[in-house]
């Protein structure tokens, strides 16, 4: 099978497309036939070193969709469209970025959809990671305000449907003036440009400060976000696009706000549930959901897709189709 490996942290060029034998599943563990999977900025971290727990070389990715192509135990049915992520896939086992992936079978989720692979391949870890952000995250109600900082991002247009679905008026940040009217045009209901201090600009809309706050780009701005809160809202940090995830000489009364809640999440498969994915592909096959574009490369293309992710040159989410 062709996979992608990364034998030592450094540039695209490190991810090297080699051709390694098709991996054998033990009991508990299921092989998936991949036929698309998303790239996430975790790969990111890992290929440039940053990441801890992973152990090299290895076949990176997160996330995979596609098929059962075996399952010892007889659990479930080769052929069977499934999902998986997390819980050590690309880090401490091989993941996605291959023809045929090996994991754990807590890891992996059935579904049934029409839809086209690509379009599969984007919603997995995205899906679970804003769902598990609103829900258990920020608790987020139908009439709040929910900022979200990095709204451009997958994940960022991904929570800005799930929240405009369920009644909320959200406010979310680009740092690009051309993108507010895409993120206008997904259903936000307030774009705003990003400078880094956009506080104050919260506050001319909420002039209270919002009721919740997804914290998506780290900790360079993330008190700024606490300042765009209301008392007793809630800010959940859950995305480092910036790549800077550490709050240095954390004295919490000086660095929080009086009354303003942190919270942080990160989930796994277990957090998403099947029925939750399953009424989600059924919306978005019947064009009531959409949870942002979609930006397709080969397997041949993954330092070209890489690049795109590191340098932030695509709103949305990046998917390689086999």
């Amino acid at each position: 099978m062709r996979a992608v490996v990364l034998s030592e942290p450094g540039p695209p060029e490190r991810l090297e497309l080699r051709v390694l034998p098709v991996p054998e599943p033990g009991p508990g563990w299921v092989r998936i036939k991949v036929e698309a999977f998303g790239l996430n900025r975790s790969e990111l971290h890992t290929r440039l070193g940053l990441a801890e727990g992973v152990t090299l070389p290895r076949v990176l990715g997160i996330e995979a969709a596609g098929t059962v192509d075996s399952d010892p135990d007889g659990v479930l049915p080769r052929g069977r469209q499934v999902v998986a992520m997390m819980g050590g896939m690309g880090r401490t086992y091989d993941g996605g970025y291959a023809e045929y992936t090996v994991v754990p079978r807590s890891q992996v989720i059935p579904f049934s959809s029409a839809l086209p692979w690509e379009t599969l391949g984007a919603l997995p870890e995205t899906l679970q990671t804003a769902h598990g952000s609103l829900t258990t995250g920020l608790d987020l109600a139908a009439g709040q305000t929910l900022l979200i900082r990095g709204g451009t991002s997958a994940l960022g247009l991904a929570a800005a449907a799930l929240a405009g679905d369920l009644g909320a008026t959200v406010l979310a940040t680009t740092r690009s003036a051309e993108r507010t009217a895409a993120l206008a045009a997904h259903g936000v209901d307030h774009p705003l440009v990003d400078d880094g201090a956009i506080a104050a600009k919260v506050r001319e809309i909420v002039p209270a400060g919002v009721d919740a706050a997804l914290e998506l780009v780290g900790t360079p701005t993330l008190p700024d976000t606490l300042a765009a809160t209301r008392v007793h809202g809630t800010v959940c940090f859950t995305g480092m696009l910036s790549n800077q995830w550490i709050v240095h000489d954390f004295y919490p009364i000086g660095y929080l706000p009086s009354g303003v809640r942190l919270t942080a999440y990160a989930g796994e498969a277990a957090d998403l549930p099947a029925g939750v994915l399953q009424r989600t592909l059924d919306r978005v096959a019947a064009g009531e959901l959409s949870l942002g574009p979609v930006h397709v490369y080969g397997l041949d293309g993954i330092r070209d897709a890489h690049r795109d992710l590191e340098e932030g040159r695509r709103a949305g989410k990046l998917v390689v189709r086999l």
